[in-house]
């Protein structure tokens, strides 16, 4: 049985000063931990217990709830300076002096964004199917199926296996195969995210995208910790020259391209992404 769904019951609490935050903690302790940042609409419970299984076998790792998504009280942010505010006071409300990042998504942007005006708090980075940040030059125009499909009050198991997962074969049956190991813990009636929580996470998308490409340089370029980036060639939402685009700018990055996957590449080759996690984080 996976590690993840068998101690999924024994959630954490820790109180920060905005919200009580809930969080569930695997692997072995002692060092660096791993804190996940999540994607829009995501809470703890979407996360695919084979990628934290893989991941967990020799490290700390925390995943939890931003403040007002999920399990977690409080009044959500619309901002990436907001959920990096509240990851942070996360962080510091469990006492930890420092951490390693993944973020996945809209929690790569964030992740860059606290590596970067918090650095002494982070020591390693690793950013999955982000953005980082604005328009990056020379990048398709975005796919109206994509934009409507991530807006629709109700979003689906077909429409998360169409935007994250490609339109193949192979892709399609991954996708089917991510939902069905999410789906035990999706199936207990626990805590989704609310409309003011997603609308809010949308409107920090908005927001980063308008940031000038100059600025989102200068920010990168001002990242001083190791970071690896990783993506997947057919990625509909966030294409792959965004991730080719940011580590030129980068003082210290490692890029890693999945060409069979898209935006869930961490879930469809859960055990080499762990695997290239693993080696990056203990270089």
């Amino acid at each position: 049985m996976s590690t993840y769904l068998a101690d999924a019951a024994d959630d954490l609490t820790v109180e920060g000063p905005s919200a009580t935050f809930t969080y569930r903690r695997l692997g072995p302790r002692g060092g660096i931990p791993l804190v996940l940042l999540n994607r829009v609409r995501g809470t703890l419970d979407w996360w695919d217990p084979e990628l934290l299984d893989q991941l967990s076998a020799a490290h700390d790792v925390i995943v939890f709830d931003n403040v007002g998504t999920g399990y977690t009280t409080g009044t959500p942010h619309d901002s990436v300076e907001g959920l990096a505010d509240g990851t942070v006071e996360f962080i510091e409300a469990l006492g930890l002096p420092q951490v390693d990042l993944l973020g996945w998504t809209l929690g790569g942007t964030v992740a860059q964004h606290i590596a970067r005006t918090r650095p002494g708090l982070v020591r390693k980075l690793v950013v999955a199917a982000a953005n980082p940040g604005g328009t990056v030059p020379g990048a398709p125009a975005p796919d109206p199926k994509v934009r409507a499909t991530m807006t629709k009050p109700e979003v689906t198991g077909d429409d998360l296996v169409f935007l994250f997962f490609p339109e193949t074969e192979t892709g399609r049956a991954a996708g089917h195969a991510h939902l069905a190991r999410v789906a035990t813990r999706l199936a207990t009636g626990i805590p989704g995210v609310s409309e003011a929580a997603a609308l809010g996470q949308l409107t920090a998308i908005g927001k980063d995208a308008a940031i000038p490409f100059d600025q989102v340089r200068e920010d990168l370029e001002s990242i001083r910790q190791p970071v690896l980036y990783a993506t997947g060639m057919k990625d509909a939402m966030i294409p792959a020259l965004a991730a080719y685009t940011a580590v030129q700018y980068l003082t210290d990055a490692t890029l890693v391209v999945y060409g069979d996957a898209g935006h869930a590449f961490l879930f469809q080759h859960a055990k080499d992404f762990a695997a290239q996690v693993t080696a990056f984080l203990a270089d």
